[in-house]
């Protein structure tokens, strides 16, 4: 039976403090890309199908059962008695439960589904290892615990407060995480003592017992360092947001993306671009963004929540906001925003305009300054604008209103009740004309200005 095969439970580790961090935000639900990082790892855990999930949390516990939304049973840790008690903790959630278990780190979000599969195949491997630990070999090995190992065999685990100069100089570090069969997990953790440095519970300790045992453990190294690095700060934070983006736009380049300036675009985790889209300098896009084949996304724009369809163009300066739709071959210029609004196909909002809960038909105009007043401090109301239709510059659709097919609306108006198919609307006050008053009215106030000065 592989390890696949095997019903798998994932216990996670969140019940940290986080005071390197400063916030009062829990540590691992701080976003990169967008997403919470706990979530980016319980994406990769989903790969694997898991039977049970269980987070063991500590400070900020009511906080992770509000974002998990029983996608996860919480366990609590209080107080903290270190990684080994922290699992304890979790043992009552997975009563009755007989396969394989997975043990990660809220804080380290970039494990990949294929390292998970590693571990656990090595586990069910035919020498039968009692434990399999997860190791890694960075560039600086710091004050990581370190792992002596012979032929992927661990011969000791040991912490750095507590490791010789010898043991020091070994540069396979324990990323901390871990595969175990349930039966072999608690049993394990029961024996773990706290006489060191610390005095705390370690977990790499059931690695020692289960040697003293005289039963092997593996470890299985991880490809790249970068996948296991824990995130404890705010420049830690930001350096992993960091290494995702240049992944996230690498990935982007490889499957047809123009990027003119690859390091000044912000991805979210679940940007979607078609081929041959290119995208200009500075450029975010927030979460749920899709964007079809050809399109163009000029520079300096935000766009989130948006559906940009085929050969579209957007930008430079546009906002895109929550429920935005531009259908194929339409455009949004400079300084345009939108919101909870359908674009029709070939249809144009070049310059410095708001739509709002608006949808226009295809082929339609909209001149520049043209605002859908679709607020009236209580509810929200809807635009229609037809096919074809022509809005002048700096006028104010007030909603709810219709505007009918190949209508048109006069530049200036402000316009509150329904516009035929075909009708020209135009909405502007008389227009007085008083020859001469301009003439007279600077006449006088110079000839005021110049008494003052006397």
């Amino acid at each position: 039976m592989t390890g696949q095969q095997i019903p798998l439970a994932v216990i996670v580790l969140a019940a940290g403090k986080g005071t390197r961090m400063k916030s009062d935000l829990h540590k691992v639900l701080h976003p990169i890309a967008g997403r919470a990082m706990i979530d980016h790892l319980l994406a990769s855990v989903a790969e694997l199908a898991p039977e049970r999930q269980v987070v063991v949390a500590g400070h900020g516990k009511e906080q992770l059962e509000a974002a998990l939304a029983g996608r996860a049973a919480i366990a609590l840790q209080e107080p903290q008695h270190g990684t080994a008690h922290a699992v304890q903790q979790a043992e009552p959630a997975l009563a009755g439960f007989a396969g394989q278990v997975l043990i990660l780190y809220g804080d380290v979000p970039f494990v990949s589904a294929a390292t998970m599969r590693a571990m656990l195949t090595r586990l069910g491997e035919a020498d039968a290892p009692a434990t399999v630990v997860l190791g890694f070999e960075p560039a600086d090995p710091l004050q990581y615990g370190r792992i002596v190992a012979k032929d992927g065999v661990i011969e000791k685990m040991v912490e750095f407060k507590d490791a010789s100069e010898q043991e020091r100089a070994v540069r396979l570090c324990n990323s901390g995480l871990m595969a175990l069969h349930s039966h072999d997990l608690f049993a394990l953790l029961a024996r773990v003592g706290n006489d060191n440095a610390q005095g705390e519970y370690y977990l790499p300790d059931i690695v020692n017992i289960a040697r003293a045992d005289g039963r092997s453990c593996a470890v299985v190294t991880s490809q790249s360092p970068d996948e296991v690095a824990g995130i404890n700060s705010r420049a830690e934070l930001a350096a992993a947001e960091a290494q995702w983006q240049q992944m996230r736009r690498t990935e982007a380049m490889d499957e047809g993306v123009t990027l003119r300036d690859p390091a000044s675009v912000w991805f979210s985790w679940d940007t979607q671009i078609g081929r041959d889209v290119t995208i200009e300098p500075h450029v975010v896009f927030g979460p749920g963004v899709t964007i079809a084949d050809h399109a163009r996304i000029r520079a300096f724009s935000h766009i989130e929540g948006a559906d940009i369809g085929e050969a579209c163009e957007v930008g430079p300066f546009a906002r895109l906001r929550p429920g935005a739709v531009m259908k194929e071959n339409s455009k949004v210029g400079n300084f345009v925003e939108m919101k909870k609004t359908v674009l029709g196909a070939g249809a144009k909002a070049s310059h410095l305009t708001y739509l709002g809960d608006a949808e226009i038909g295809a082929g339609a105009n909209i001149g520049a300054g043209t605002i859908t007043c679709n607020y009236d401090g209580y509810f929200k109301y809807k635009t229609e604008i037809g096919e074809r239709a022509f809005i002048g510059s700096n006028s104010s659709l007030i909603a709810p209103v219709r505007i009918g097919a190949d209508a048109i609306v006069g530049a200036g108006s402000a316009v509150s009740r329904d516009v035929a198919d075909g009708e020209l609307r135009l909405v502007r006050a008389e227009q007085l004309v008083k020859p001469g008053w301009a003439d007279r009215f600077h006449d006088t106030m110079k000839k005021r200005k110049a008494e003052k000065k006397g």
